[in-house]
């Protein structure tokens, strides 16, 4: 691909010019990132270590886990850092970079949360056929297809950046790079590129979130054929389900699905979903799955042990 591109570096405005909410945002986005690995690493080794969680949904749970660590990494450490000084600077190989990887890990979550949901509904609309259907194999594909779509969507941002011709202006009133604010720095016509754009990202954002949501109303509605008991067990895994969901494609859908323009709330909104989201989801699926939080006091209730013998 030709590059018509005189800008070899752009800087980021970041959350805040103002040197004292600099600091509050390094502190606080420091805290914000260590929770995130913190939360996501005792779920990743509670899975890969506990013999009661080898099920699909934990299979899928580990997955998403991983996801979000590598999501809110693509934007966390860099955001973190550049808080630390006056002007901040990436140069445009990092920043295609950082489109890359935001897009790939951030469109990984979505196909992994639709796998759960796809789980959630064949666990509970046909339990019998259950461990037939949703066997070892048939995961291990599902997941490999997500990534393999996530690969192809992000290449497909990348190359959507590469066409864009910079020709002067470089400061991005952003924290991170992304195709929106890129978008505002291009000396060309933006139009087709930013209906490429919502036909890409705001269509996967769209439309994963409507079947998401349809598929848990019909999962719902199943509900009242089952046992007060099971009942009670399905709906607490599908209401984390949808506020999981609900808080990710929220924020996801305000920012992919419009014209290339900017509000002053862009900047906060993205912090939701890059580095809230991938904090909460840990807690929402621990503190209300009775079955992780045991397997943690177990583990880690193993591990005291073994030191105390040492």
């Amino acid at each position: 691909m030709q590059l018509n591109n005189n800008v070899t570096e752009f800087i980021l405005l970041g959350l805040t010019q103002d040197p004292v909410r600099k600091k509050i945002v390094f502190v606080t986005f420091l805290l914000f990132y260590l929770g995130t690995l913190l939360g996501n690493f005792l779920i990743i080794t509670t899975i890969k270590t506990s013999q009661t969680l080898g099920s699909p949904m934990y299979f899928f749970l580990f997955h998403l886990s991983f996801s979000d660590t590598c999501f809110s990494t693509s934007v966390a450490p860099r955001m973190i850092v550049d808080a630390l000084f006056k002007n901040s600077t990436i140069s445009f190989s990092e920043c295609i970079v950082q489109v890359f990887s935001f897009h790939f890990f951030g469109c990984l979550e979505i196909f992994i949360l639709i796998l759960m949901a796809i789980d959630r509904y064949v666990a509970i609309c046909k339990p019998l056929r259950y461990m037939t259907i949703m066997s070892q194999r048939v995961c291990g594909v599902l997941v490999a297809l997500a990534w393999l779509g996530s690969c192809v969507h992000s290449l497909a941002q990348i190359f959507l950046a590469l066409s864009l011709p910079f020709c002067g202006p470089n400061v991005i009133d952003h924290y991170l790079c992304d195709l929106q604010p890129l978008l505002q720095l291009a000396c060309t016509d933006t139009y087709m590129v930013n209906l490429l754009l919502v036909s890409n990202s705001g269509a996967i954002c769209t439309v994963s979130f409507v079947v998401l949501m349809f598929s848990y109303v019909i999962i719902l509605h199943s509900l009242r054929n089952h046992s007060a008991e099971g009942r009670r067990k399905a709906l607490s895994t599908c209401v984390s389900h949808i506020i999981v969901v609900i808080l990710f494609f929220g924020p996801c859908i305000f920012i992919y699905t419009r014209p290339a323009t900017t509000f002053p709330m862009d900047k906060m909104i993205s912090v939701f979903y890059t580095l809230g989201t991938p904090l909460l989801n840990p807690l929402i699926y621990t503190l209300r799955n009775a079955e992780v939080k045991n397997a943690m006091r177990k583990l880690w209730g193993k591990k005291l042990i073994s030191d105390e013998e040492r």
